[in-house]
This record gives structure tokens, C-alpha cells and sequence, in this order.
């Protein structure tokens, strides 16, 4: 995959990135994937962890969430095994840090509409620090949460992204499968 140009990263800054979720044909949504908000090589591909030297796609194969790697541009094939990706906040950034809590807590709420749409069996947050400030727990760990969205149970998991880089990509395989042993 070539990379985005600039100008075509900054044209990406307005550019939502659609949600990956199960059409009529597609088996239950067994794990919803939520990360923090689009990347700009996200948005400006329109896939989901886009972004070289981000761990999402290698960690999920290689916890057997699918049976094979997949590169970005093949996320559509997820919904077939169960499994999708939204994000808390829609607006792409540079760095996640570039949101507000506002904006956080404002896709929180898009989130959980989401959520009783789809009745996921588990809601998977991949960002402590969005979970944290999304659901007012600032004392959450990875793994297992309390609260739930109705029937849909919430783990937290370390953040994929190259930027994370205290969470080697052995210690999130681990993570990862720790959710497929409970969702599956």
C-alpha cells in the first residue's frame, strides 16, 4: 500500500471512516472492535489501522480471531466471522491526543446507541485511556470491565498503535486472546 500524501492526509481530517458491522447475511456480532478515532491514513484509505507499524491486524491473527492476517483493505471480510470495528470519536486525527474528553464523551454516547443497535457480545475497547474518560472510570485495567451496554460485556485492551510502545505486541496477542477465550 503506498502511503497518503500530505495533502492527502490533511483532505482526510474531514473524511469520516465508515463503521465495519454485519449486514442480514452475516452471523451475530460476537466482538466489536472500538478504537479511539480514525488515524489520518485511516481516513484517507477509509480501512481501519491503516497506519504501518500499527499492531491491530497482526495481533488479532495471531490471538485467532482470524484465521489468516489480514491487510486493511480486506476488513470487510470480519463481519463474517462475528466480528466488527467502530471508533469513540469519528473525527480523524493525527494523534489521538488531538481529541477532548468532550469529544470523547460525546462519541461515548454514539457509541452506546451503537451498541443497543447491535447487541454485541463484547464490546472491545482498545484504549484505556478512552475508556477511562468515556465510562468515568479512572481506575479500569485491561481485561474484563463491570459496567455493560445492556447484554454486551466491555473489555478493555491495550492500544494497537505503533505510538504504545510499553505494550509489546507478545503482551497484547496475550490480551487479545484472553477476549476471544471469553467471546468464542
Amino acid at each position: 500500500m503506498a502511503l497518503p500524501t500530505a495533502d492527502e492526509l490533511e483532505a482526510a481530517r474531514a473524511r469520516p471512516l465508515p463503521d465495519v458491522l454485519p449486514g442480514p447475511a452475516d452471523p451475530r456480532l460476537r466482538v466489536l472492535f472500538c478504537g479511539i478515532n480514525p488515524g489520518l491514513v485511516s481516513a484517507a484509505t477509509g480501512h481501519h489501522f491503516a497506519r504501518p507499524g500499527n499492531r491491530f491486524w497482526p495481533v488479532l491473527h495471531d490471538s485467532g480471531f482470524t484465521p489468516r492476517l489480514l491487510r486493511p483493505a480486506e476488513q470487510g471480510e470480519l463481519p463474517a466471522w462475528g466480528l466488527g470495528i467502530t471508533n469513540m470519536a469519528s473525527r480523524p486525527t493525527a494523534r489521538a491526543d488531538e481529541l477532548t474528553d468532550a469529544e470523547l464523551v460525546e462519541g461515548g454516547t454514539v457509541l452506546r446507541a451503537l451498541v443497543e443497535q447491535f447487541s454485541p457480545g463484547w464490546l472491545a475497547v482498545v484504549g484505556i485511556g478512552a475508556y477511562r474518560t468515556v465510562f468515568d472510570d479512572r481506575g479500569a485495567t485491561v481485561g474484563a470491565q463491570e459496567p455493560t451496554i445492556g447484554a454486551t460485556r466491555i473489555w478493555v485492551l491495550p492500544n494497537p498503535s505503533g505510538l504504545n510502545a510499553h505494550w509489546s505486541r507478545e503482551r497484547m496477542v496475550t490480551e487479545f486472546a484472553r477476549l476471544r477465550a471469553a467471546a468464542f
